[in-house]
């Protein structure tokens, strides 16, 4: 007892460097270099599952598309165990740098559309899973993300179609209505992508790495009971936000049907030169993470000198729920 009672003290000096905690010496808040860090991170992982996702062929069903659109569970992850914000940011601009622009098929300011509403709906869905290891939190925030994201477009395309700038179409056997065909093919990304490939492997992904990936990043991981770090607030300031920013996603999409998408570059790469393209993204990829994680390694020993060397010991984990105090029970 004597040894433990002298020895806490030096561990919680120690573990004051880290992010993430309420005890006073710790801050919720995250440090720029970890913000930076979370944005590649999300940015890089979601684009290389887009890349994967390219390889997959789709299977149509007259308009309807049976394919997986995302995999949800890698945005998902990151903003579950880290933060909404950052990982929703970050997520939708890889989609677009290494999917559409290295592969050659960039719509200009129409892709804008895509980046509002798949910010949108990471932010909300992530800020959902308030405890890393409640699986109903992390299947309802898989589902939340595909279902505000297609809505969205779904909104979009009848819009288009009411207004007169794009012609509806239609599934022989069913009834001629843009609705119908629009509530069928949310069906199928909610099973696809919101579940087959979001909540199933997130629900084991993220529990598993809930504790151990965190200190990487210099955080302490998430307690149930503790505030999310840049998560979505519960605000009618809120609420005008989104819809101001649903608004102006319409307003990019609109861009694309009267063929005034400035920026667009389509030379599509795949096409003229094969899978082989899609190593080009993937090294891209690499070379973006790499600089980042030299970036980030230099801005924590800027900061702290003996970070690193705390590390090396091994005693810089981050404490479990039963060492910071903290209320679990919520």
């Amino acid at each position: 007892m004597s040894t433990q009672s002298t020895q806490r003290p030096a561990e919680d000096a120690r573990r004051g460097t880290l992010r993430g905690a309420v005890d006073g010496m710790r801050r919720t808040e995250l440090s720029t270099s970890q913000k930076l860090m979370i944005f590649v991170l999300s940015m890089s992982l979601f684009g290389l599952s887009n890349i994967i996702l390219e390889i997959i062929p789709d299977v149509s069903l007259g308009p309807i598309d049976i394919s997986v659109s995302n995999m949800i569970f890698v945005p998902l992850a990151m903003a579950a165990l880290f933060s909404p914000f950052w990982a929703a940011l970050g997520a939708p601009l890889g989609e677009i740098v290494f999917t559409d622009l290295l592969m050659g098929d960039f719509s200009g300011l129409a892709e804008v559309e895509g980046y509002l509403q798949m910010f949108l709906a990471i932010y909300i869905g992530g800020s959902l899973v308030r405890n890393p290891r409640n699986r109903i939190q992390i299947i309802l925030g898989a589902i939340a993300i595909i279902l505000i994201d297609k809505v969205l477009s779904a909104v979009v395309d009848l819009g288009k179609v009411w207004v007169g700038v794009e012609d509806a179409e239609y599934v022989e056997g069913l009834p001629e209505s843009m609705l119908a065909i629009e509530v069928i093919g949310l069906g199928a990304d909610v099973l696809m992508s919101g579940i087959l490939l979001g909540a199933i492997p997130a629900i084991w992904l993220i529990p598993a790495l809930h504790g151990k990936i965190e200190p990487l990043m210099g955080m302490r991981p998430r307690v149930p009971g503790e505030p999310i770090p840049d998560s979505a607030p519960r605000t009618p300031l809120f609420v005008g936000v989104v819809l101001l920013l649903s608004v102006a996603s319409f307003g990019f999409a609109f861009l694309e049907a009267f063929d005034l998408s400035a920026g667009s570059f389509e030379p599509d790469f795949i096409d003229r030169f094969g899978n082989g393209f899609l190593l080009l993204a993937v090294a891209a990829i690499a070379v973006v993470m790499i600089v980042a994680i030299i970036l980030f390694r230099f801005s924590r020993t800027a900061v702290d000198p003996a970070a690193d060397g705390t590390a090396d010991h091994g005693t810089a984990a981050a404490p479990t729920a039963t060492d910071t105090d903290v209320d679990t029970s919520r």
